[in-house]
């Protein structure tokens, strides 16, 4: 297939385009660096430098005969956008391209307004786009379970049916986001659902949840062709964080009680649930929603994992309970239904002790670059 990835320069953009290359797409990456210029300008910087996306479509290459298109521009340009469409003629779409910190989106008023302009420009540009090129793209698009939020009851795949006075009907789940950036993909969803309704267009959408690891099958053929990974307040997943943490003797920092539960995968299951989407695209106005996660911790589960397999590998590692700089239930139901993708074929990879070892050898290799001054900003919402 011709897959056109959106966002395709980060954490999970560029593995993803590896990933599918190697499987024999066709790729075209298209990005403006707006993550790399945001940690950049917030003193945010990940462990290690990363090469542009012209030099690692090069190297990419030279390692397997096998080539990812670049193109360098911004998805809230609808003329630049509409131009890629019509000359790639995607048969996939992939949307990565946005901006993906909650922390980031409640720092101030412009980097809200960045979040909030950015992801639904973006969204229904893509939309448009493929209205106006490419009718039977598919559109997958990278949801977040974060729109859910922790409704006291269980939480559906994407849909729930409801009886109102004798009358029954399908809606999309009550979504209840907790920082801006999630509402914002709420509205992703909503738009897209409407799009579907109006011009029936083809759309998966997946609710992800916080991803760990640093290393897939394509990434360990060269240096260069690592990803972005960050261990700050802002940019940082938890486990990734949590583990830079250990390994530099920083406290693992929970928030509050702890107590806060949320489905987690590694990026190897990112990669494996969007090639599902991709050879099983959903049909013409039809939005599809899977909940892309494989397992559930509560941030003390994870703090007590990361403990104990650094203290195995010598780290001088503590945890530390700071005040909950976030406005979230700390003790709360949680249980989501994520069937969808196993049914589909994903086999998941669970957060083992032996996963662990893995990720904390790999950013063994670069204590010396962790700067402490990164890890923790205080923002508060």
């Amino acid at each position: 297939m011709r897959i056109l990835i959106l966002g395709g320069d980060g954490y999970l953009g560029w593995p993803t385009a590896m990933y599918l290359s190697n499987r024999g797409h066709e790729i075209l990456v298209v990005d403006n660096y707006l993550r790399r210029n945001l940690c950049r300008d917030i003193d945010v910087e990940p462990l290690f430098s990363t090469p542009n996306l012209f030099e690692r479509a090069r190297v990419w290459k030279e390692k397997t005969g096998k080539e990812i298109q670049v193109k360098i521009g911004d998805c809230c340009d609808y003329s630049f956008l509409k131009q890629v469409f019509q000359e790639f003629l995607p048969d996939t779409l992939i949307h990565y391209a946005e901006q993906p910190s909650a922390p980031f989106s409640m720092l101030n008023h412009n980097a809200a307004l960045l979040t909030l302009t950015n992801n639904l420009q973006t969204t229904l540009n893509v939309a448009w786009a493929v209205k106006e090129c490419v009718p039977n793209c598919h559109i997958i698009k990278l949801g977040t379970m974060g729109e859910y939020g922790t409704p006291n009851i269980d939480i559906e795949e994407g849909w729930i049916e409801i009886e109102h006075k004798g009358r029954k009907d399908r809606f999309l789940f009550p979504r209840q986001a907790s920082s801006l950036y999630h509402t914002t993909k709420i509205q992703d969803t909503d738009l897209l659902w409407f799009y579907v309704r109006t011009w029936n267009i083809r759309v998966t959408d997946l609710m992800q949840g916080p991803v760990y690891g640093l290393s897939t099958d394509e990434t360990e053929l060269d240096d260069k062709l690592a990803t972005f990974f960050n261990y700050d307040e802002l940019f940082g997943t938890v486990v990734n964080r949590f583990i830079v943490q250990a390994v530099c003797g920083y406290p693992l920092t929970v928030y509050g009680k702890g107590g806060q539960t949320r489905g987690y995968l590694n990026i190897k299951d990112t990669l494996a649930c969007i090639e599902l989407a991709v050879i099983n695209p959903s049909k013409p106005g039809e939005m599809r929603i899977f909940n892309q996660i494989t397992e559930t911790f509560s941030v003390n589960e994870l703090a007590e994992k990361i403990f104990r397999v650094g203290k195995e590998r010598g780290h001088n590692i503590s945890i530390k309970r700071v005040e909950n700089p976030r406005v979230e239930l700390e003790e709360h139901y949680y249980n989501p239904k994520y069937t969808g993708l196993k049914k589909l074929g994903l086999k998941p990879h669970y957060l083992t002790d032996d996963v662990l070892h893995g990720i904390f050898e790999k950013v063994e290799k670069y204590k010396e670059s962790i700067n402490e001054h990164m890890i923790f900003k205080g923002i508060k919402w």
